[in-house]
């Protein structure tokens, strides 16, 4: 007698699992098509940059990406590790403001780990995953352009001019940019700039469509520290009134300055993600959901 029940089918868990796959693929097509021949800038930095897991889904996302027709640019921070060449060479960091005051000293510390050392380590990560990167620093090309902050921090610079020329030459024919947040100063002295704030210029003056900064936070928050004040989305005035709070940690600003720069200057959506999820980039890509806290210029439906 049957009880009208098919026999077990060995095959079936394996196809849902396919057709899962597929179901994802599927999904992605809008916002792949939405974002095609698109630049993002991926201000990359924390914990994606340490762990070893990380640092490898990191590169799988930039990957495919850059398959899918997206223009991706990196630029890169790497503050633990000058503090670590710093200690090696006998030089004690030193801060103000939450920046690193750079003497002659500390800025030949700074150049030689970003550019001789973080870059290149970047370069090779990505070209090993699969897309092609090129690396290059903010001295080249006259990218950036920067003048002193501040005589308390030395050779700190603000970005005054962008020069794009090379990061767009290197998108063109088809390598993914890896760009070191150095600049030559409006004097001829080498300056340390801000990454994520070398980020937020960098997009604003390639016209992104996208900045995506990874962080070690789950993204911004009303009050730091509870999980439930976490914002998801924000506009310009409110990122605004943020800041004019008084509130936001020394490692929070610079981003959140650069976001209201970038959006002003035409960025569509500036995104602040949790670098410690493994393919964050593409959650928030690809996905309507997305992470983090997505800040644009209008409130989005």
């Amino acid at each position: 007698m049957t009880t009208g029940h098919t026999a077990p089918d060995r095959g079936k868990p394996r196809i849902a699992s396919t057709m899962g796959k597929a179901r994802i693929f599927s999904e992605a097509m809008p916002f792949i098509k939405t974002h095609r021949g698109k630049t993002v800038v991926i201000k990359y930095g924390g914990s994606a940059m340490v762990d070893e897991a990380l640092r490898s889904t990191f590169a799988d996302d930039v990957a495919m990406l850059h398959y899918v027709g997206i223009n991706v640019v990196i630029v890169h921070g790497g503050g633990p590790r000058i503090s670590e060449a710093m200690h090696q060479r006998g030089v004690e960091p030193q801060w103000f403001d939450g920046l690193r005051v750079t003497d002659a000293q500390t800025m030949r510390v700074v150049q030689a780990t970003l550019a001789g050392e973080i870059n290149p380590d970047i370069v090779r990560l990505i070209n090993a995953h699969g897309a092609l990167a090129a690396g290059i620093n903010g001295l080249d090309g006259n990218l950036f352009v920067a003048r002193p902050r501040d005589e308390r921090l030395g050779f700190v610079g603000d970005i005054t001019a962008v020069n794009p020329g090379l990061v767009s030459s290197l998108q063109h024919q088809g390598y993914v940019p890896i760009i070191s947040p150095i600049a030559r100063g409006e004097d001829g002295e080498v300056y340390n700039v801000n990454a994520d704030t070398a980020a937020g210029a960098l997009a604003s003056a390639l016209g992104a469509k996208k900045l995506v900064y990874l962080t070690d936070v789950e993204g911004l928050y009303w009050v730091l520290g509870r999980e439930d004040s976490l914002i998801q989305r924000a506009t310009e005035e409110g990122i605004r009134r943020i800041l004019d709070g008084g509130t936001v940690t020394a490692g929070m600003l610079p981003k959140l300055e650069s976001c209201v720069a970038a959006i002003e200057a035409g960025v569509e959506r500036v995104h602040i993600l949790d670098g410690r999820i493994q393919h964050s980039v593409l959650l928030e890509v690809f996905t309507p959901e997305g992470i983090g806290t997505m800040i644009t210029k209008e409130p989005v439906p």
